[in-house]
């Protein structure tokens, strides 16, 4: 009885910890264009939670937080990757020297509840 009551226990806490884990979020800059680029870089996703509706991401520059970069909303229907374009926001345009860059990504239901985030963080130099 203790033996199966252990297991039960230990199989909650394996299928918890696998629902709680973050969504896998990598991008590279591909294609983007210096300045203010309104399309989006491509994105990775990993783990992206079962009734998952929509994306919603948005970008800072950790160098300049108050600068507003925007973000966007994309309908999600299975897809590991977000092509160039798949949003539009303003893209990176460091004033100088390279700057750091955050894309956080939601995952939300039909409801709007965040099921999910992510992020992944990437350096643009001055071109």
């Amino acid at each position: 009885m203790n033996k199966l009551l252990l297991i039960s226990a230990a199989t909650l806490i394996v299928s918890s910890n696998a629902f709680a884990a973050d969504m896998g979020v990598a991008f590279e800059w591909g294609p983007t264009k210096k300045c203010f680029d309104s399309k989006s870089p491509p994105i990775k996703l990993s783990n992206v939670p079962q009734g998952t509706a929509k994306l919603l991401i948005k970008m800072i520059d950790q160098n300049a937080s108050s600068f507003d970069h925007g973000g966007g909303s994309v309908a999600f229907k299975g897809q590991a990757q977000l092509p160039y374009g798949a949003f539009k926001y303003k893209g990176p345009c460091p004033p100088s020297g390279t700057h750091f860059y955050k894309i956080t990504v939601k995952a939300v239901d039909a409801s709007g509840k965040t099921l999910s985030s992510g992020s992944a963080t990437q350096p643009f130099s001055k071109k």
